[in-house]
């Protein structure tokens, strides 16, 4: 790659969002470059959401495995985890991905520059030599030019005092996904989205797991009714939880780790083998050349509008360094709105109440729209609908009958106000109330259209008659 090279846009960092907004700059036919100081395909696909779906169907294979007899089926001797070979597999996955973003780059003549890359103003960038996740130096020392910078650079790990990350007996969600040796004993601090999904891992690949969180309940934006039943299962599989609990510190001078934590009831002391932090993530915003500039930041996160412009004209940015939610699927739709209206198109701003949130421990959660509290909060008077997996036939046929639908409308209007979903595949029904809601249904419409029989999709549908007082099948 030649110094000073010259492009319309240039995107920082090729997770999903970087690097399908950069696809998408170039079929708006803008000359196009992406900038990546790790490997292509960012977090998600490398060390996040990809691998981590596939670390969560060994855990999901080694419960299935448990209760084969509940099938009618005979498992002749044991089974248990390799695990070194379930890290492989799922590194496998993430590699597989990570060719499939180079292909999506070649196909698409999109240029590639490693290396770590610093804004200099007057749409210029310096790219310097980086290392990346496999110790290797990549890139080498140039100036790009652009007319239009867009900034994916993403967020990690929060570190907070009490936790310091060591990368071995206090570890990040990194180290939890790439270790090849598991802890007998796991305090998991935080039981957001990343806490709870290594929660059921690790408690499937052996480990003794304890998850705390400071707030009163485990996944604290769900809707209470799901916190409630993702305890209670947990509970009920051998996951400890301690909630309206915090992590005062870990003595780490022995071999034991021992971690204070704060109760209501005072202060207590457990023992374990491995801290996982699970707090949180704050934005990648460092080393940028932001203050240089005198790009707005507010705790961690770069200040946009509602297209994605920051306050110094053509410099944008999207997904996680943008601000909450820090959801691949958010930075994809904000990366792609940002560079269709740079082109010219008349484009509606995100939605940011109609993204979906998806868990995918088992039991699954996903959730879209206003809880119950907070739609009661907004002063809309609501009809909330509830229907149990148990009363599903498909369900139960498939042996997870374990969770619930649950919808809530507005009871003067009939809006769609939210969508809250746990139990196996939760994942894969809330679209459904992602694209109504998007279309402005009502519960008229969701009882019109036809459910197919037996489906999960069904309760979707059942829940909205329990809503309006028609229940059927309950």
């Amino acid at each position: 790659m030649a110094n000073n090279a010259s492009y319309d846009v240039v995107v920082v960092g090729t997770g999903p969002g970087g690097y399908e907004t950069a696809i998408r700059a170039t079929q708006l036919g803008f000359k196009t470059a992406v900038i990546e100081k790790n490997k292509l395909g960012g977090v998600c696909l490398n060390i996040g959401c990809i691998p981590t779906k596939a670390l969560l169907k060994s855990a999901e294979l080694m419960a299935y495995a448990n209760h084969f007899a509940d099938y009618g089926l005979t498992l002749d001797g044991t089974v248990s985890p390799d695990f070194p070979k379930v890290i492989a597999r799922s590194r496998g996955v993430a590699n597989k991905m990570n060719k499939g973003v180079q292909f999506l780059m070649k196909k698409n003549k999109i240029d590639v520059i490693f290396g770590h890359a610093k804004l200099l103003g007057g749409g210029k960038i310096d790219v310097q030599p980086s290392e990346n996740m496999d110790g290797e130096t990549i890139g080498e020392a140039q100036t790009v030019e652009a007319k239009h910078i867009i900034l994916a650079t993403g967020a990690r790990a929060r570190e907070i005092p009490p936790l310091p990350i060591d990368g071995e007996k206090i570890i990040d969600y990194k180290a939890a996904m790439l270790q090849t040796t598991p802890p007998g004993r796991l305090v998991i601090a935080g039981a957001g989205a990343i806490g709870v999904e290594f929660a059921y891992f690790y408690h499937h690949m052996g480990a003794e797991v304890t998850i705390i969180e400071l707030l009163d309940r485990i996944v604290p934006i769900e809707d209470k009714d799901v916190s409630r039943e993702l305890a209670r299962s947990f509970k009920k599989t051998g996951i400890k939880v301690m909630t309206s609990a915090s992590v005062q510190g870990v003595d780490t001078s022995g071999d034991v780790l021992k971690v204070t934590v704060k109760t209501k009831k005072g202060e207590e002391e457990i023992e374990c083998d491995q801290v996982l932090s699970a707090v949180g993530v704050v934005g990648n915003v460092e080393n940028l050349g932001l203050e240089d500039l005198g790009i707005e930041t507010d705790r961690g996160s770069i200040v946009t509008d509602e297209f994605g412009r920051t306050n110094v004209e053509g410099v944008y940015a999207i997904g996680d360094v943008a601000g909450p939610p820090w959801l691949a699927h958010k930075a994809s739709h904000e990366g792609i709105i940002c560079v269709e209206k740079i082109a010219g198109h008349n484009v509606r701003p995100l939605n940011k109440n109609n993204i979906p949130g998806c868990t995918y421990c088992q039991p699954q959660i996903a959730s879209v729209g206003y809880t119950e509290e907070k739609a009661k909060e907004a002063g809309f008077e609501v009809k909330v609908g509830k229907f149990p997996f148990t009363a599903s036939g498909k369900a139960s046929a498939s042996g997870h009958n374990e969770g619930f639908v649950k919808v809530i409308y507005d009871a003067q209007y009939g809006e769609f106000l939210g969508c809250h979903v746990i139990g196996h595949d939760a994942t894969e029904l809330i679209a459904e109330a992602v694209t109504a809601r998007e279309l402005e249904t009502t519960y008229h419409e969701i009882l019109e259209a036809v459910h197919p029989h037996p489906t999960l999709s069904e309760a979707v549908m059942e829940a909205t008659r329990a809503a309006i007082g028609e229940s059927i099948n309950i």
